[in-house]
């Protein structure tokens, strides 16, 4: 059980501390409430723009230039990520240097100069960034499901926005102005993931985390809407196609335990070599390559993604026969001996990736931040480890038969729709 304490800094961020021990490593990260799904439809795309914009410079460390080289004199690793719900920013480093890496990360994130040259140079690399999305189907079907799941909602827009906000109509007035709104620290909180041993107890953590202005508590997001029913499909020439399968199940995310059951059943079907899906779709009949499930919870709502790449001339037997096994979990419910093994998977899967201080501190970010709730991972793997045979049975009775689909690859919706 890691050691966990929570303070908070004068601007109002929570500070979290994990004390991981047998580590030499410590990750420090922070992140917001203010990912995509936070932008107005005009932003699209600004959220992870603006975490782009940050790399390029605060007050004390001035360039792009000055943070590299500051990273590799700490020999650390910097990287950050936009989610629907999150922006978040983290370094990991030696434990020695922890407190150097907390100075950098809360410099840069926490007083960015936003250099409006820089900006005008980063448009064309975003703009790139999109471009690369475009040209791999599977990313293009990634953005395609959320938009056949969310309709105009904010969660069925990219988080890469649109080329044409990023040529046309974001200024660094309107990205300032986004981060003035959006990164309350109310609303984010600040992690220390590992060997704690050089951060000390003094406070000085505490007022690196400072640094981030105190604004006001922003408006609350657009409440996820009711499901689009709707089959999406873009046209390519190609002998390979890329499906995904979208599922709204009838879980209350805000549960923990509900959630673990999804995890639990999402394992069972697709998430695994001895799931139902990679054992018939790919092994027993060879219509795919890659075929999986895939639950993802947002602060309000949970999903259900089953996902297949795979020769076009075998899509539609395909979609055809994953949805079937879809309707016999729910019909006649899992069995007791793949509840076992699907429990014992996932837990010991969350338990090798905990290992890493990263991944406990961006579980940390999503817990605390997203859900308001318990960090510790060692609750994440108990819960999973306590799912019963009946809460994957009310999971599996709790998908529906409606679905949301999305497609790249040599089809119609029509093909499709009479499958």
């Amino acid at each position: 059980m890691p050691t966990i304490t929570t303070s908070t800094a004068a601007n109002g961020l929570p500070v979290h501390r994990i004390a991981v021990p047998g580590t030499r490593a410590v990750t420090l990260l922070v992140a917001f409430d203010a990912g995509a799904r936070s932008e107005r439809p005009e932003e699209n795309g600004m959220a992870h723009f603006l975490e782009h914009l940050v790399f390029k410079g605060g007050e004390k460390y001035r360039t792009y230039r000055d943070i590299n080289e500051a990273a590799e004199r700490n020999g650390a690793v910097l990287n950050a990520y936009t989610s629907h719900d999150l922006v978040a920013f983290h370094i990991t480093v030696r434990a020695t240097h922890a407190l150097a890496a907390a100075d950098l990360l809360t410099d840069f994130v926490g007083r960015p100069r936003i250099d409006p040259e820089e900006l005008d140079r980063e448009r064309g690399v975003v703009v790139q960034e999109i471009a690369r999305a475009h040209d791999q189907p599977s990313a293009l079907a990634d953005h395609l499901i959320d938009e056949a799941v969310f309709g105009e909602h904010p969660l069925g827009r990219p988080v890469l926005g649109t080329t044409e906000h990023l040529s046309e109509t974001f200024t660094r007035d309107g990205i300032v102005a986004f981060r003035e709104r959006r990164w309350a620290p109310t609303r984010g909180g600040a992690f220390a993931v590992g060997n704690l041993d050089s951060l000390g107890p003094d406070g000085e953590l505490e007022e690196l985390f400072a640094r981030f202005p105190a604004v006001a508590e922003p408006e609350p997001f657009e409440a996820a809407p009711a499901q689009n029913l709707r089959i999406l499909v873009t046209e390519r020439d190609s002998n390979q196609s890329h499906l995904r399968m979208t599922y709204r199940p009838a879980v209350d995310v805000r549960e923990p335990r509900r959630r673990a059951a999804l995890t639990i059943y999402s394992t069972l079907l697709g998430g695994s070599m001895g799931s139902r899906l990679f054992d018939e779709i790919r092994e027993q009949r060879g219509l795919a390559y890659s075929v999986n499930s895939y639950p993802h919870s947002y602060a309000d709502v949970g999903v259900l993604q089953l996902s297949a790449g795979l020769e076009s001339g075998k899509c539609v037997e395909a979609y055809r026969r994953m949805r079937e096994i879809v309707t016999e979990l729910r019909d006649d419910g899992p069995t007791e001996a793949e509840v076992e093994r699907a429990r014992a998977y996932a837990a010991g899967a969350r338990a090798i990736a905990f290992e890493n201080t990263g991944a406990v501190a961006r579980h940390a970010a999503q817990q605390a931040i997203v859900f308001g709730q318990e960090i510790d991972p060692d609750v994440t793997i108990e819960l999973l480890d306590r799912v019963t045979l009946d809460e994957v049975a009310q999971v599996a009775r709790g998908v529906p038969d409606e679905l949301s689909v999305a497609c790249v690859g040599p089809h119609t919706v029509a093909e499709l729709e009479a499958a």
